[in-house]
């Protein structure tokens, strides 16, 4: 039988450095997680969870809540729950993805929730085990999310180097603190223009809705479109289609660059969230939490980076 002795020998470290990798990964750099956990794998040595859990007082189970429908055809929680699942792994702590209804059956030593909208708030802040939020809120939980206004202003500027003349902002019509950043982010950058025209419009985020409301909208040719996500934005290419050309005619961006903006006609130019490293943080995070560690700042932002595809002028 391999024991933990013997992966401090062919890794060449102490017994104490092996330990450190596996109770407390976050005080080791990656190179040496790297070197011990490939050599755990080499000899097959599987750490004891259920002895480190009965030592430490712990469930070794992170609960992972995510409050909002999944659509199975964009693969956006994918990427998130890949990433937590990643995280957790190196912690060896398992994942169990809970609903609402079922998120106090059982036990855990912290929770990961995704998806909280306002109404969460109150019964969301009674949950006793250590928390981070995927998703910015403004009640004082820690959160992980990408830097939603920054990321639409810089979208938009780079929209306005390309000289439409007039351009509308297509946003989610929710009462939530991300949908307000990201309008916010767009009406910053267009002061930067003040002679270019603008609105602001808000729908469901679904392509049927966006194309249904721009069916409906007079708006002039050399038009540009900055939608607060690439559902929103599939369903404006889809209008705009019919009566011009993308992108000599009229332009559109999206947000989120998780899937949709590689599969539409034209290819969109989108702003990409980077949700597989987010969902790492929201992990390393909240283990801190479950050692009673004190976090440097409750907001984790992550920047979003500009896709440049076919979408907008060359």
């Amino acid at each position: 039988m391999v024991t933990l002795k013997d992966v401090a020998k062919k890794a060449n470290v102490s017994k104490m450095t092996v330990s450190r990798v596996i109770n407390h990964p976050d005080l080791v750099t990656d190179e040496l997680k790297e070197l011990v956990h490939n050599v755990m794998k080499e000899l097959g040595y599987k750490p004891n969870t259920v002895a480190r859990a009965l030592a430490q007082n712990r469930t070794m189970v992170v609960k992972v809540l995510i409050l909002e429908e999944m659509d199975s055809t964009e693969p956006y929680f994918m990427h998130l729950i890949n990433g937590i699942a990643k995280g957790l792994d190196q912690y060896h702590y398992a994942l169990q993805l809970v609903t609402e209804n079922t998120y106090d059956l059982g036990r855990c030593d912290g929770f990961i929730i995704s998806g909280m909208t306002r109404e969460d708030y109150e019964w969301v802040k009674e949950i006793k085990e250590p928390l981070i939020v995927f998703g910015e809120n403004d009640i004082n939980l820690p959160f992980v999310d990408s830097d939603n206004e920054h990321g639409v202003e810089n979208m938009t500027l780079y929209a306005l180097e390309k000289e439409y003349d007039h351009y509308i902002y297509v946003g989610i019509d929710v009462p939530e603190l991300f949908a307000a950043n990201r309008e916010k982010g767009f009406e910053t950058a267009m002061a930067t223009r003040p002679e270019k025209g603008h609105e602001i419009y808000k729908v469901k985020n679904s392509s049927t809705a966006a194309e249904i409301m721009v069916d409906g909208l007079e708006y002039p040719k050399n038009t540009c479109f900055i939608c607060a996500t690439d559902r929103i934005a599939v369903g404006v290419q889809r209008a705009i289609l019919k009566k011009g050309n993308i992108p000599e005619d009229y332009g559109v961006t999206g947000f989120d660059g998780v899937f949709l903006d590689r599969i539409a006609s034209p290819k969109m130019t989108t702003m990409k969230q980077e949700v597989e490293q987010m969902g790492r943080a929201c992990v390393e995070l909240l283990m801190k939490r479950i050692d009673g560690k004190k976090l440097k700042k409750t907001a984790n932002y992550f920047d979003a980076h500009l896709v440049k595809r076919e979408t907008l002028r060359p």
